[in-house]
């Protein structure tokens, strides 16, 4: 069997033009990073609201029924939902659009294969991912920075041209990403672990809220806010990745829902005074902890343990961004923020994550300034 092939490490030529097709959040954000480039990018949706309010927005010019100016642009980026990328593609490859395609679809081995039923080229069809998003959508929520140092799969496939490889190895770079070569069969397995199935749990626990008593959400602490921030997603688009990753997804969520239900079963017996049942919930919890550590840190690579500084910082306009100056002013770089405020009380608890061996130097430059800090 024939293996893959694979981006070449000084591919690093950018391309010089683009099409994207889907202005949404991805699509749009995509040519927003290529314009601050200086790239001339063309755009098209079938909502053509969508396409005029990203071009409002700088992220390129319409695309006209003719095509790209000047001929064929170096890539055509398709922001399409999963189950239509193979029909965009076609469409896009018949017009003659670009001299490479790829997708930002997050799953992949759905759409190969209906590229390949339709007749596509799959020469010049390189499948794509940019692992990133927010919980926001559309065009307006798009932002220019929003893969810088992001991983950025890609899917060469034996019969990629190498030429295309490079042109989506070239993109994904101009984007500020990290391109990353994986396999389709690899990449759907593992986007059902890291991003499918946990956007399914945070939605289920996010359901348990639809009817619960306000006096019991006016107690809702930044712990709730983690679990469930990923569930307000939109749930046409989540439906769609979710039907088209399905096989991998189920599997994850069943291993997921055995594990609560164990937990649950022996809640149950430990509120009965079983110890031992109270040990398996321990178990859980410390495997859990030890997951979360081997996360990868920012810009990838290896986790890395962080420090967190709280002070307290009154609820008003600009003492956030205030707080944020005099840590840089004290020369530490803050890796992460959180707040933790419940509503109607005037002040919060800012959590300031840094490196270790910063944390002291932090605290005493932030107790000297007059912040509140907890030591």
């Amino acid at each position: 069997m024939s293996l893959p092939r694979q981006p070449r490490k000084d591919a690093t030529a950018w391309p010089e033009s683009a099409v994207v097709i889907g202005t949404g959040l991805i699509g749009t954000s995509v040519a927003l990073a290529l314009r601050e480039r200086g790239l001339a990018v063309w755009l098209q949706d079938r909502d053509e609201a969508a396409a005029r309010l990203a071009a409002d927005l700088g992220a390129g010019a319409l695309l006209p029924e003719s095509g790209p100016g000047g001929g064929p642009a170096d890539v055509a980026v398709l922001a399409v939902p999963p189950n239509a990328v193979a029909a965009e593609l076609l469409a896009a490859q018949r017009r003659g659009l670009a001299r490479a395609y790829t997708d930002v679809a997050s799953v992949k081995q759905l759409p190969l294969d209906n590229a390949r039923e339709r007749g596509c080229d799959m020469q010049n069809y390189v499948p794509g991912h940019p692992v990133s998003g927010r919980e926001r959508s559309g065009p307006a929520a798009a932002r220019a920075d929003l893969f810088l140092g992001r991983p950025w799969v890609i899917c060469p496939q034996p019969e990629n041209d190498l030429q295309a490889i490079d042109l989506v190895t070239g993109l994904s770079q101009a984007c500020g990403a990290q391109p990353v070569a994986v396999s389709a069969t690899e990449h759907d397995q593992w986007l059902a672990l890291v991003s499918h199935a946990p956007h399914v749990v945070a939605a289920a626990m996010a359901a348990r809220l639809e009817q619960a008593p306000e006096a019991a959400l006016a107690l809702a602490g930044q712990g709730l806010r983690d679990v469930t921030r990923v569930a307000a997603g939109d749930p046409a688009m989540w439906s769609h990745i979710l039907a088209a990753n399905a096989g991998p997804a189920s599997s994850v969520l069943r291993q997921v829902a055995a594990e609560l239900e164990q937990a649950a079963d022996a809640l149950q017996l430990a509120d009965s005074r079983d110890g031992q049942a109270g040990k398996h919930v321990a178990a859980l919890l410390e495997r859990g902890s030890a997951g979360v550590g081997r996360i990868p840190g920012k810009q990838g690579g290896g986790a890395r343990a962080y420090q967190t500084v709280q002070v307290v910082i009154p609820d008003t306009p600009g003492e956030l961004a205030r707080l944020l100056a005099a840590a840089a002013d004290a020369g530490i770089n803050v890796e992460d923020v959180g707040l933790e405020h419940s509503p109607g009380l005037p002040v919060g608890v800012a959590e300031l994550w840094v490196r270790p061996e910063s944390a002291a130097q932090l605290t005493d430059a932030l107790a000297a300034a007059g912040w509140p800090v907890r030591r």
